[in-house]
């Protein structure tokens, strides 16, 4: 006797605040860096600094510029978040469940995973939305989905997507994106990735390889598979590739740094003083490190970095638009699902 049943795709990003008001982004925060994969210290200092010092006294100014995001549609993110996992139900069909969840407020992972098991699936591909594996954010996803499963007696089959950073159709998406521009208009190209502490990439190392020499980054081996920098710098290869641009066209940087701790560099604030140095007025800037436009590209690069590249002397940056809702990216994420179903067939017996 066979027993049709669905395949359950969760669909997970970073989270934002349910409102850009005080205590929404409060809580969002408090999540999110209490995280101990997000700031690995020991959990008391942990707690104590984030509840303490860095939710109370940056949950105003956070809010602030939440607000300057904010559209009619609340925030880009959950919005296009909605909008993705709507096409690519849509473009899987009827044999699948698709959910969108967030790690960090909502709608949770745990919501989401109780609306898959309530429709029985008998399968789950969990992709969580960061192209580049690190595991402040991959891996803090592997383990919330792996928390709430271990509470249940019944688990279905289970794959994580681990990484995207080099998979072609979303390559072509950038790609596109970035040729709607002008781009001998520009003096220079950046490539700015999300920053990580070192610290993080040297705990994913487990060759000792990680930051032992110069340029360790610059290739993807089989000793620095799972290092984000690494990853981060295989995805702007394939784009430069394809746009035709060489290495003395573009720079690869690191934003969004918290703490006195050495993070990822280049630091992006580093390059535009290098470039503003070189007599650089117009830059273009990629972030392929966010499936979706959000604070940290649509504030943090076109408003933060445009007014300190002025103060630098530069004029004017533009930024390339995400994945976002693109109909091609929605096609590409529904074909790296189903490259990725467990059990190809259609029924079990």
């Amino acid at each position: 006797m066979s027993v049709n049943t669905k395949i359950g795709v969760l669909l997970v990003n970073l989270g934002t605040p349910d409102e850009p008001s005080y205590s929404s982004v409060w809580r969002y925060l408090q999540q999110f860096l209490t995280d101990g994969r997000v700031i690995d210290i020991p959990w008391l200092p942990r707690q104590i600094l984030v509840r303490g010092i860095i939710a109370p006294f940056r949950s105003n100014s956070s809010a602030k510029l939440y607000k300057k995001l904010w559209t009619e549609n609340g925030s880009p993110l959950k919005h296009y978040g909605e909008k993705l996992t709507t096409g690519v139900q849509a473009h899987l069909g009827n044999d699948y469940e698709v959910e969108l969840a967030m790690r960090y407020q909502n709608p949770s992972i745990e919501s989401a995973i109780d609306k898959l098991m309530a429709k029985q699936v008998r399968e789950m591909i969990v992709v969580p939305l960061f192209p580049q594996y690190a595991s402040a954010s991959t891996g803090s996803v592997y383990e919330e989905v792996m928390r709430i499963l271990s509470k249940r007696l019944a688990i279905p089959s289970l794959k994580f997507i681990n990484s995207f950073h080099d998979y072609e159709p979303m390559i072509d998406v950038f790609v596109k994106n970035t040729q709607k521009f002008d781009l001998d208009s520009y003096d220079h190209i950046l490539f700015s990735y999300h920053g990580l502490p070192q610290r993080q990439l040297k705990k994913t190392d487990t060759c000792d390889h990680c930051l032992k020499t110069e340029g360790c980054c610059f290739n993807l081996t089989e000793k620095n598979q799972f290092c984000y920098s690494a990853q981060c710098h295989a995805t702007t290869y394939a784009i430069a590739e394809k746009l035709g641009i060489t290495a003395e066209d573009y720079s690869i940087c690191f934003q969004s740094r918290l703490g006195k701790d050495p993070w990822v560099q280049p630091y992006t604030t580093d390059v535009l003083k290098e470039q503003s140095k070189k007599g650089a007025k117009r830059l273009l800037v990629l972030c392929p490190a966010f499936v979706s436009d959000c604070l940290e590209t649509t504030i943090e690069v076109l408003d933060e970095y445009q007014e300190e590249f002025e103060e630098m002397g530069g004029e004017h940056i533009d930024l390339v638009e995400s994945l976002n809702d693109n109909p091609d990216w929605i096609k590409a994420l529904s074909d790296l699902v189903l490259a990725n179903v467990v059990q190809k067939q259609s029924s079990v017996v």
